[in-house]
């Protein structure tokens, strides 16, 4: 039962709701049970008054046998005189049966035992179309072998009607009284209960966009603490996203600024007077792989950005990693070729047991990419040391694990900064090598969309230099994209 129906639930309301239609359901059942009290306390003394009139009456009578079979005297009129408003009604039946004196329709008590001398016995009935309250005595015959004789004095019920209904008004006509200062002192409480999400309401509003700071929990009560601690929580995590993307915002326009800078700066010595063609085909060849490194810092961040701010689950289907692996090693060949890079792939065959897993293929190969171009930024070749790159998937049927490897005999990471290069823009000191500093980055958040751990070790431990290898490690038998 809904007193207060809203298109929004409402908090105040529905604790109103709960409070009040109880309330409202137990005054028909106050009402019943206090008509039932009613008619218990009004019957009780006209019971007893009603036991005491026959057993007197019961003394008074006295049987006979022959043609005059009992005599009634004078004082019997007094006892069997009323109310004005109630009739009372006499019987006397002999130990046959046959009326003696009275009312011939008066009801017959119901026993199921066989009825003792001297004992009341009280019950309902109706003479005439009139409820009636009915005593009945067994009282001695006229000789000692005969059967006792049933002397039954009834009267009907008005008196005790009046009297019922006096007590139920004197006892609920306060109820409907009190009842709208029940309710009134329950609206108030609840006001005065809730006021503290106003406050907290309040303080909120009048807040500056950019105060971020937590809210005290000390000054609200103990049901409103856990509330309070999880918009805290949640103020803090907005905090730190907050500065995450300026800091992202500030290193993504430091890393532009430079290929932009010297972008404007070749263009201007193009334009220069006295410069002669083979200066201004200089110019033309810096402003190209300005362009070029500006172009794959934006296409970065675009990466990065597509696989931090997937708010939904990324579509999934079934990939083959060892195909995908495949695809990207590849397309690296012809920059591989040009850096001079042996690059290549050793590992399970397309198609093999073990190497399918659900996965979003485009980031996917993403993610194998960027690592293919890390290795072939930051391992150098020359003749005397060839560099070498290796990408492998190994896939393991049995423990359903899938295993990713891109490895390299470049100068290696230092153990300090394994876990720096997977911050964005990060770059190890003292390596020129052309990069945005995004790729390993982009790596850990297609990782962690897969439910991949990435691990970053020596590949070859003991030599100098001892490159680097880069493992992934896929669960295919729980992938389940996260969110």
């Amino acid at each position: 039962m809904k007193l207060f129906q809203r298109a929004q639930r409402s908090l105040f309301g529905e604790i109103l709701d709960w409070m009040l239609t109880p309330l409202l359901l137990l005054v028909p059942v106050s009402i019943g049970v206090t008509w039932l009290v009613a008619q218990g306390i009004a019957n009780a003394p006209f019971d007893r008054t009603l036991e005491y009139n026959i057993q007197a009456l019961a003394r008074l009578v006295e049987l006979k046998g022959g043609d005059e079979p009992f005599v009634l005297p004078p004082p019997a009129h007094e006892i069997m005189r009323a109310h004005d408003a109630d009739h009372v009604y006499f019987q006397l039946l002999d130990g046959d049966g046959r009326l003696l004196a009275g009312e011939r329709d008066l009801p017959q008590p119901n026993t199921d035992e066989p009825p003792a001398a001297g004992v009341v016995y009280l019950h309902n009935g109706a003479i005439h179309g009139q409820p009636v309250r009915v005593a009945s005595l067994w009282i001695a015959g006229p000789t000692p072998e005969s059967p006792p004789a049933l002397l039954q004095l009834a009267e009907t019920r008005e008196k005790q009607s009046v009297l019922a209904g006096e007590i139920i008004k004197g006892v609920l006509l306060p109820q409907f009284a009190i009842l709208p200062l029940a309710v009134l002192l329950i609206w108030l409480a609840l006001v005065r209960g809730i006021k503290p999400l106003s406050v907290i309401e309040a303080r909120i509003r009048e807040r500056r966009p950019g105060d971020l700071s937590p809210l005290d929990e000390s000054s609200v009560p103990l049901e409103v603490v856990p509330l309070v601690l999880s918009v805290n929580d949640l103020l803090n995590k907005l905090s730190e996203s907050i500065g995450t993307q300026k800091r992202f915002l500030a290193d993504a326009a430091h890393q532009l600024k430079t290929p932009l800078a010297g972008l404007r700066m070749q263009a201007d010595l193009a334009q220069r007077e006295g410069a002669d063609a083979a200066e201004l085909k200089q110019s033309l060849k810096q402003i190209g792989r300005a362009s070029v490194r500006a172009t794959h810092t934006v296409n970065q961040l675009l990466s990065l950005a597509r696989a931090e701010g997937s708010g939904a689950a990324i579509a999934r289907q079934s990939c083959d990693l060892a195909k995908l692996t495949i695809e990207v090693v590849r397309e690296a060949v012809p920059r591989a070729i040009e850096k001079r890079v042996d690059l290549g792939y050793d590992g399970a065959e397309p198609g093999a047991p073990g190497v399918a897993l659900e996965g979003n293929p485009t980031l996917l190969k993403e993610l194998v990419r960027n690592l293919v171009d890390n290795a072939l930024n930051y391992t150098p070749s020359t003749p005397e040391r060839p560099g070498v790159i290796t990408a492998r998937v190994l896939g393991d049927p049995f423990g359903r694990i899938i295993v990713l490897q891109v490895e390299d005999n470049g100068p290696g990471i230092p153990e300090s900064e394994r876990e720096l290069v997977f911050e964005p823009f990060y770059r190890v000191l003292g390596n020129e090598a052309d990069g945005s500093g995004l790729g390993l980055p982009i790596v850990l958040e297609i990782a962690r969309k897969h439910r991949a751990t990435v691990h970053l070790e020596d590949a070859h431990p003991g030599q100098r230099p001892p490159g680097a290898r880069f493992s992934l490690r896929f669960d295919a038998n729980g992938q389940d994209a996260a969110d």
